[in-house]
């Protein structure tokens, strides 16, 4: 399978072929809870090529989460490396990491993170702003992307004026106003009802393909792993698997009842 040598191309330190967009090596994180350490990720290899479209599954608490968070340069690994678009990202500064971020990754999370004092329109603008270009080259970019989600009529809207499906919208258009070469969605449509998850996730693979943006997406729903290209399983750790799109929806749906069995919600390392 792919995945699996692609894993055994990074163990070994064998040239990955391919545009590689993100690059992960020997990621390991943990964290402290009391007198115990808690091993959450255990050598985690991963490479994402330009274009590709790849989901992560894996039980409540196995480190989705943190680990999208290391690949997006919002948390530190306790070692390894990341590289996105060539560039180690956490031998960077602070400010050079926010940089390379606002230059070439999305993000779209389960909650929208819109700012509510600011409109639909401000609000996806906001990523170019603070690169501090143009307003009116902002403000066109923003605009016409709010288009391109449906949404040419809410431009003046706040969040709290949007109904759930319409603010995650403006959260997928405020993800790829940067032109990103990456997106990482951590549970994209999991605060969504089924019919508005079913047009948000069907939107964001359609611009992927559109803009050929890389996509990785945490997820718990077997429907949606299943329409991406790759699925691999996050477990003891360890990402591995690399199954099929189709063999992994059996997957995900075990990990989906596996959620709903387990008392408590999710593990507070997922959030």
């Amino acid at each position: 399978m792919i995945g699996y040598a692609m894993n055994d191309q990074l163990r070994s330190g064998t040239p990955v072929g391919g545009d590689v967009v993100l690059l992960a090596q020997g990621v390991y994180r943990g964290f402290r809870e009391g007198a115990a350490r808690l091993e959450v990720l255990s050598g985690v290899d991963l490479a994402v090529q330009r274009g590709e479209r790849l989901a992560i599954i894996g039980a409540s608490g196995s480190g989705k989460t943190t680990l999208l968070q290391i690949l997006g340069g919002l948390d530190r690994p306790d070692s390894g490396h990341v590289q996105v678009s060539g560039q180690d990202i956490h031998a960077l500064s602070e400010r050079e990491r926010g940089a390379l971020r606002n230059r070439t990754i999305g993000f779209v999370f389960q909650f929208h993170h819109l700012l509510p004092e600011f409109t639909a329109l401000e609000n996806v603008a906001m990523p170019l702003l603070v690169r501090r270009e143009p307003r009116s080259v902002c403000m066109a970019r923003a605009r016409a992307l709010l288009a391109r989600v449906g949404l040419a009529d809410r431009l003046d809207h706040r969040p709290a004026q949007l109904s759930g499906g319409e603010r995650q919208r403006t959260a997928v258009a405020r993800a790829l106003v940067i032109d990103p070469q990456l997106v990482l969605a951590d549970e994209p449509t999991g605060n969504l009802d089924g019919r508005n998850a079913e047009q948000v996730f069907a939107l964001m693979l359609e611009l992927n393909r559109e803009f050929g943006t890389s996509l990785v997406v945490v997820t718990h729903d077997p429907r949606l792993a299943a329409r991406m290209d790759r699925v691999l399983e996050l477990s003891g750790g360890r990402l591995s698997g690399a199954a099929s799109a189709a063999s992994a929806s059996g997957a995900a749906s075990a990990f989906g009842a596996t959620e709903i069995a387990r008392p408590g919600g999710a593990s507070p390392l997922e959030t």
